[in-house]
């Protein structure tokens, strides 16, 4: 099938729930956990435990209602704002930050995070952390010079994105303007962390399949680089789960700070 009839994410949507469910559950045919979990806490983890990158505001601008990539920073900003281009998203993420019935079960991946740090007694007060911390969930728009005009946002010392970039991006070219709309929002020295897809061509979300933007690691590498970025770390990881549900080859984690 021919990628450009799939869907778009931030044009048309898609169920955010099922989305959890497909890629980031506990389930037994839930294939993708050494990568959508395991390497991407383990890198999480690891970055942030190092102790060099952390302030006051942190934004987090990542695909769907994902919370998990959340636990290593909340230990180390005063304030996470999540940014989300879907209303949809945004329901499903205060239903578990609220704490309410029927919320998605991430106990799995805290147990993972609490396990990597070798903390497992900090279980529940791991989970109170990332809510405490999320201060505010808000609705923004990428195509505005103001992402959340007329309210503009405090200088960030570090930003998140996770998969949003493989989602919105329609050309490699938009991608570079995306990164350099997220260095606009950083202070000079400020970090960004980018995790995502190689080499994936479409994703799907129960009927719906979605288009997906291909890129390799010498791509993210050049474009974080061309826009003034000094890369601290970069890894990446061949796919391990088998599923028809997307077609990436393998995973990549970057993190990289703004020349000051």
């Amino acid at each position: 099938m021919d990628s450009s009839s799939h869907k778009l994410y931030h044009l048309h949507g898609m169920d955010s729930r099922q989305h959890l469910e497909h890629y980031f559950s506990d389930k037994p045919d839930m294939v993708f956990e050494e990568d959508f979990l395991i390497f991407l806490i383990e890198n999480f983890t690891k970055t942030f435990s190092a102790g060099h990158i952390r302030g006051d505001v942190l934004i987090d601008l990542s695909i769907g209602s994902m919370i998990h990539h959340l636990y290593a920073p909340s230990e180390f900003f005063k304030a996470i704002i999540i940014l989300k281009v879907r209303d949809r998203c945004i329901l499903e993420l205060k239903r578990w930050l609220n704490t309410r019935t029927g919320a998605f079960e991430w106990g799995h991946a805290t147990q993972l995070h609490v396990d990597l740090e070798g903390k497992s007694a900090e279980l529940q007060d791991k989970e109170g952390k990332v809510r405490e911390a999320a201060q505010h969930v808000a609705k923004c728009d990428l195509n505005k010079q103001n992402i959340m005009d007329p309210v503009v946002l405090p200088p960030a010392d570090c930003i998140i994105s996770c998969w949003l970039l493989d989602a919105i991006c329609e050309d490699q070219n938009d991608y570079i303007r995306y990164i350099r709309k997220f260095s606009e929002l950083l202070k000079p020295g400020g970090h960004l962390i980018i995790f995502g897809c190689l080499n994936v061509t479409y994703y799907t979300v129960g009927r719906d399949r979605l288009r997906a933007l291909t890129y390799d690691e010498d791509f993210v590498r050049k474009a974080l680089v061309g826009e003034g970025f000094v890369i601290d770390k970069c890894v990446t990881k061949k796919r391990t789960g088998i599923s028809d549900l997307i077609d990436h080859t393998g995973v990549i984690f970057a993190a990289a700070h703004k020349e000051k």
